[in-house]
């Protein structure tokens, strides 16, 4: 299974819905792969940002400029909120100004609760792989059910993220993906073949 957020060609998408098929024919599991462009809108921080940048402005109009009325004082600080609450909301910007800690907490909740829904929310077996990109927040992360996890260990997961990783700093983010579903259907077939299911 594969969701898109993020709008891939046609052509790219083809080739990694290839690739997922082909995948899951060879395994046991269910193999699923997720692509959002962001985890979270962070509306929030543009507006609040803009307000801290208006107060700091019109602070500075009223010990430079003393002889400004209360009227113009409320234009300058409207106006800035105004500006720059367009200004931090530019995408780049606005992930530039949310803290590291709460990118890296929106991305695993998103990547957690999109395993529950897609993976083992239609599995009765259980038995499934999510493979969860959020680029804007640039993270990666394999979520396995517990058999699957035991099976296969921290550290075969672990190498898929940072090959994916090195691919994506490249700017290689759909040749990325499909290495990693080549790589996460080589530790697949090895556990769990298609006629068995974990125990």
């Amino acid at each position: 299974m594969v969701k898109w957020g993020q709008p891939f060609a046609v052509s790219d998408r083809a080739r990694i819905e290839v690739a997922i098929a082909d995948a899951q024919k060879r395994t046991g599991a269910r193999l699923s792969l997720i692509v959002v462009p962001l985890s979270d809108h962070y509306s929030l921080y543009a507006p609040l940002w803009a307000a801290i940048g208006a107060l700091i402005i019109n602070g500075l109009a009223a010990l430079l400029l003393p002889q400004l009325g209360i009227r113009a004082g409320y234009v300058i600080g409207a106006s800035s909120f105004v500006i720059l609450t367009l200004v931090f909301d530019w995408l780049p910007l606005r992930l530039r100004i949310v803290p590291a800690r709460i990118k890296l907490s929106r991305a695993q909740h998103l990547a957690h609760r999109e395993f529950a829904v897609h993976v083992v929310g239609p599995s009765h077996e259980r038995n499934g792989v999510l493979f969860f990109v959020s680029i804007g927040e640039r993270y990666v992360e394999v979520l396995a059910d517990r058999e699957i996890h035991q099976q296969v260990g921290t550290e075969a997961w672990e190498k898929v993220v940072a090959d994916f990783l090195v691919a994506a700093r490249e700017n290689h983010l759909v040749d990325g993906i499909l290495v990693a579903i080549s790589q996460l259907q080589a530790l697949l077939e090895a556990h769990c073949p298609p006629s068995t299911t974990p125990e």
